[in-house]
C-alpha cells in the first residue's frame, strides 16, 4: 500500500521587534498553542518550531523572540542574537509589525538589517482589524519590501493571502507529489518531556540532546518560558523531545505573575501527554523537597520517569562512596519513584548521554508491555502462593482472576470476592512482582479491583 505526502519545502521565520502578534500569528498558522502570548513585550525568548500545511505544501515555521526594541526582559541581548542566526538560514522571511503603532524606529533598524541577509523577506501589517491600523498600512512601504499585506493574526484574517506569497517564495520540493510506502518510516514515536525545577539544567540537557541550542541557557531562575520542542532520532528510534519551564513552589509562581503561572501550566500540560518524564535534578545540591514535590506530580501524571543526576562533572571526583550515598539520598526522598532509574551525566560535557538515552527508550518500551491473560494468572499464582492476599479489612480475600485492562501505564484489573480491596501493602507487593516478572522498568503499575461472586 502506498500513501501520498504532501511537498514540505523549506523554512520560514517571523521576525519583528517585541509585541507585535508573532506568537499569535505562530499559533494560528501551525494551529497549536505552542507560543505563550501575553502582553509583555520580550514574552518569547527560545526558538519555537511548528509545521505549516497549506494547499499540499508543508514547511517548517520559526517563532523568534522580539528585537531591537523596549524589553524587560534581561535576555534580550541573547535572543537578538538567535534570532539573527535564524535569519540567515531560512528560506522566507515575515517581517511582523504592528499596523495601529505605525512605522517606528525599531521597525526601520530591523528592515535595514534584514537587507543584509540575502533572503526574501514578506512585510505583514499586524492588527489591522483596526481602522487605525489600516490607515498606516501605506507607511509601511517606504522598507522597500514587496510585497505589504494586512492581517490580522488574532482574528485569521488576510492569513491565506500571506500563506499565498509565503510558498510562493519557497524552493521547489524535492519530489513533487512524493510517495512514500508504508512502513518506511515506522519509528514509533515517544514523547519525552524533560521536567524539574529552575536551574538544574534542562534546557543545557535539550541542546545537548539535539546537538544545537534550541533552548537559551542562563543562570537566570525562568530563563524557559514556552514549552520548547523537537524530534531526535537515536538508533533506529523516535523521540519528541520537550523542554518544560522549572516549576517553583506555587506560592513564588503565583507571586511572579501572570507569565511564570502560564508556563508553569504549560509545563505539566506537556507533563500530562508525556510517555516519558525525564525528571532532572542538581548532582551538586541533591534530592530537595521541591524535586520531590515535582516528582509527585510527574507519578500521578501516569509518565514513565528516568530521574537524571546532572551536573555529575561537578562531583564525579568525589569517588564511589559520594554515588552511593547520593543514590540512597535520592531513593529515601523519591520513595514512592523506588521503579525509577537513575543515571548520572553531565549535559555540559555530554558525558553519558547514551546512558540516558537507552533508558528512555527501556522505560518507553516497558510502559507499553502486555502481558496475556493465561501467562498473567499463572503469574497471579505463584505471587499468592508466596504470599496470601490481605484486605483493605482485617482478614484474607480470594483474588479469582486478573486480566490487563490497559498499557501506558500498564493498569491491571484484578477481580476479588464482592470488590473487595487489596490492603495498599499487598497492592505494593504486586506491583512489584509484576515489575520483576514482566521487565516494567520505570514505569508506574496502575492496579483496579472489580467484584465477581
Amino acid at each position: 500500500m502506498v500513501r501520498h505526502e504532501s511537498r514540505r519545502r523549506g523554512q520560514v521565520a517571523l521576525v519583528g521587534r517585541p509585541n507585535v502578534g508573532k506568537s499569535t500569528l505562530f499559533n494560528r498558522l501551525t494551529r497549536s498553542r505552542h507560543a505563550i502570548v501575553t502582553s509583555v513585550p520580550g514574552t518569547t525568548r527560545d526558538l519555537l518550531e511548528g509545521t505549516v500545511e497549506w494547499q499540499g505544501c508543508l514547511f517548517t515555521l520559526f517563532d523568534t523572540g522580539g528585537v531591537i526594541g523596549p524589553s524587560e526582559d534581561p535576555m534580550q541581548d541573547s535572543v537578538a542574537e538567535r534570532m539573527r542566526k535564524i535569519a540567515g538560514a531560512v528560506d522566507v522571511l515575515v517581517l511582523v509589525v504592528d499596523g495601529r503603532e505605525g512605522v517606528l524606529p525599531a521597525d526601520d533598524e530591523l528592515a535595514q538589517e534584514l537587507r543584509t541577509r540575502g533572503v526574501p523577506v514578506v512585510v505583514a501589517v499586524n492588527k489591522t482589524d483596526d481602522h487605525r491600523a489600516r490607515d498606516r498600512v501605506a507607511e509601511f512601504h517606504r522598507f522597500g519590501y514587496t510585497p505589504v499585506l494586512e492581517i490580522a493574526a488574532e482574528h485569521g484574517l488576510g492569513l491565506g493571502e500571506l500563506l499565498e506569497e509565503v510558498v510562493s517564495l519557497l524552493p521547489e520540493a524535492d519530489s513533487a507529489g512524493r510517495q512514500v510506502e508504508d512502513g518506511s518510516d515506522t519509528a514509533q514515536e515517544t514523547r519525552m518531556a524533560i521536567v524539574g525545577r529552575p536551574n538544574v539544567g534542562k534546557s543545557s540537557l535539550l541542546n545537548r540532546l539535539l546537538g544545537e541550542e534550541r533552548a537559551l541557557v542562563d543562570s537566570l531562575p525562568g530563563t524557559t518560558r514556552d514549552t520548547v520542542e523537537d524530534v531526535l532520532r537515536w538508533h533506529r528510534r523516535k523521540f519528541r523531545v520537550i523542554d518544560t519551564a522549572g516549576i517553583r513552589r506555587p506560592g513564588r509562581v503565583a507571586k511572579s505573575g501572570k507569565l511564570e503561572v502560564v508556563s508553569v501550566v504549560r509545563a505539566r500540560h506537556a507533563m500530562a501527554k508525556a510517555d516519558v518524564a525525564v525528571l532532572v535534578v542538581d548532582a551538586s545540591q541533591g534530592v530537595g523537597r521541591r524535586d520531590a514535590s515535582i516528582a509527585g506530580e510527574v507519578e500521578a501524571a501516569g509518565c514513565s520517569v528516568v530521574i537524571t543526576a546532572n551536573k555529575w562533572d561537578l562531583v564525579k571526583d568525589k569517588g564511589p562512596e559520594f554515588v552511593k550515598e547520593f543514590d540512597r539520598q535520592a531513593r529515601d526522598a523519591l520513595k514512592f519513584l523506588d521503579y525509577a532509574p537513575i543515571v548520572h551525566l553531565s549535559a555540559l560535557t555530554g558525558e553519558r548521554i547514551d546512558v540516558l538515552l537507552a533508558r528512555i527508550d527501556e522505560v518507553g518500551l516497558a510502559r507499553c508491555r502486555k502481558v496475556g491473560t493465561g501467562e498473567l494468572n499463572r503469574f497471579l499464582e505463584r505471587a499468592m502462593g508466596r504470599q496470601s492476599p490481605s484486605g483493605a479489612r482485617r482478614g484474607t480475600i480470594k483474588v479469582r482472576y486478573a486480566v490487563q485492562s490497559g498499557v501506558a501505564p500498564p493498569t491491571f484489573t484484578m477481580f476479588t470476592s464482592k470488590g473487595a480491596r487489596l490492603h495498599f501493602s499487598y497492592e505494593r507487593y504486586l506491583r512489584k512482582q509484576l515489575r520483576e516478572a514482566f521487565g516494567f522498568s520505570g514505569t508506574p503499575i496502575r492496579l483496579k479491583v472489580r467484584g465477581r461472586e
